[in-house]
């Protein structure tokens, strides 16, 4: 069990590397999309005495939104936009894995530094960290990236690192953290689609640095 725990998380730092490294839009998505269902499987698999048919029903819906119906949106977006790549980034790609990997470095050093108790034993230690590495991945892509749909994923990445957070302390009700987060996405990445396509269909492009020269 530990084992496969160990090789999500894994899965889930790389995916977070992916995100920082790649250019595609659509690739991105995808990965945001992949980091949902690896969430999925760690919350039945972190604590498997607290699986049931309510925590399953839950994490079926969750999943469905955030690996269905948010990157749907987002890539509905980025089409009517006409918007394939991140070309011009605030902060580079080679410059992002550079600084991701200095932020999985300050991960694991601020989670050893945490003395809070984790739930139970079946959970692994290595879950903090991850999450920890997620939210910050989130926010150097909201920072450093200059599409609007690039910037929801980043968003949505670090509404992932917050429900793995979750999974690590929220003992009883942990999927109360992750739907009271998930609605406040759901409405923010929804207002931002449509906020996409309207700034698309005026000024033909979706760098939100040009919003600042706006005049009246």
């Amino acid at each position: 069990m530990n084992a496969w725990l160990d090789t999500i998380l894994v899965l889930l730092i790389l995916t977070n590397l992916h995100l920082l490294g790649s250019s595609r839009i659509s690739a991105c998505i995808r990965t945001v999309a992949a980091q949902a269902l690896l969430l999925a499987v760690v919350s039945v698999l972190a604590q498997p005495s607290h699986v049931g048919l309510r925590l399953l029903l839950l994490a079926a819906v969750s999943t469905t939104i955030k690996a269905g119906v948010l990157p749907w949106l987002l890539r509905r977006a980025s089409r009517e936009a006409g918007v394939q790549t991140e070309d011009e980034p605030f902060v580079g790609f080679t410059t992002s894995l550079l600084l991701g990997l200095g932020l999985l470095g300050a991960a694991l050093h601020l989670a050893g530094r945490l003395r809070l108790p984790l739930p139970g034993a079946d959970t692994p230690t290595f879950l903090v960290p991850v999450a920890l590495f997620t939210i910050m991945v989130g926010l150097l892509v909201i920072v450093g990236r200059r599409k609007a749909v690039m910037q929801a994923l980043g968003y949505l990445a670090m509404e992932n690192g917050v429900y793995a957070f979750g999974l690590a302390f929220a003992v009883e009700e942990p999927m109360l953290v992750e739907m009271g987060v998930l609605l406040d996405v759901f409405v923010a990445v929804f207002v931002m689609g449509i906020a996409i396509h309207h700034i698309s269909r005026e000024f033909d492009h979706i760098d939100v640095d040009r919003l600042s020269v706006l005049k009246d």
